[in-house]
């Protein structure tokens, strides 16, 4: 799969911190009997890489990346634990190097103008707009469809199941990312029923993108 088609998946892929590797499995699970199939497992816990691995070979259904994406070698670690696709937070030319050598998909994260203009001539047509409240939420998000008509937006960050309606109804958001659906009192309490509950509310939502 590419990127876009990762994206046009579901409206909503959750950004995901696991800190014990024993939630991996049942935590997808939930989310993937929620419907949510597309998962981003992010690089911010020492557990994260083998919670990658698990999901991948035990969660019939899920397309499982990695996030935090922030150094070269963070492709190959993905790669061997099973990931289909990576996410980072942002995009240097050490990053763009290390995408076009490697099999893992990549969708990289921009905040600015400049930024876009950067990732675009590296190739990428599919990006992360994040911190998406930060960097000016819906409005950006519309000023950058008049000079960048053709490409596709996940914005992260600061999006809640409120206020995501209103960015999938843009023409160039594909999905969202958010951790709403993964609340860490839940997981703390391993409440998989709530986030299932939580995963099939976004069968409500649309991503209206071509």
């Amino acid at each position: 799969m590419n990127v876009l088609d990762i994206m046009r998946t579901g409206p909503v892929i959750p950004v995901i911190v696991i800190d014990r590797l024993e939630d991996a499995v049942p935590l997808a699970r939930a989310l993937v009997a929620g419907g949510v199939r597309v998962l981003e497992v992010t690089l911010r816990t020492p557990v994260a890489l083998k919670a990658i691995e698990a999901i991948a070979n035990e969660v019939e259904g899920a397309i499982t990346g990695v996030g935090t994406i922030t150094q070269a070698r963070d492709f190959d670690s993905a790669l061997k634990a099973g990931a289909l696709f990576g996410v980072s937070p942002g995009l240097t030319p050490e990053l763009i190097a290390a995408a076009k050598d490697s099999a893992l998909p990549l969708l990289p994260g921009v905040m600015t103008p400049s930024d876009v203009i950067a990732a675009r001539a590296g190739g990428f047509t599919e990006l992360k707009l994040f911190p998406a409240q930060q960097a000016g939420g819906v409005g950006m998000l519309k000023a950058l469809g008049g000079p960048f008509p053709e490409l596709r937006f996940c914005p992260t960050g600061g999006i809640s199941a409120a206020t995501a309606p209103e960015f999938l109804a843009l023409p160039n958001v594909a999905c969202v990312g958010g951790s709403w659906l993964t609340p860490a009192s839940a997981v703390a309490a391993r409440d998989w029923g709530r986030i299932t509950a939580l995963a099939r509310e976004t069968a409500g939502l649309s991503n209206t993108a071509d």
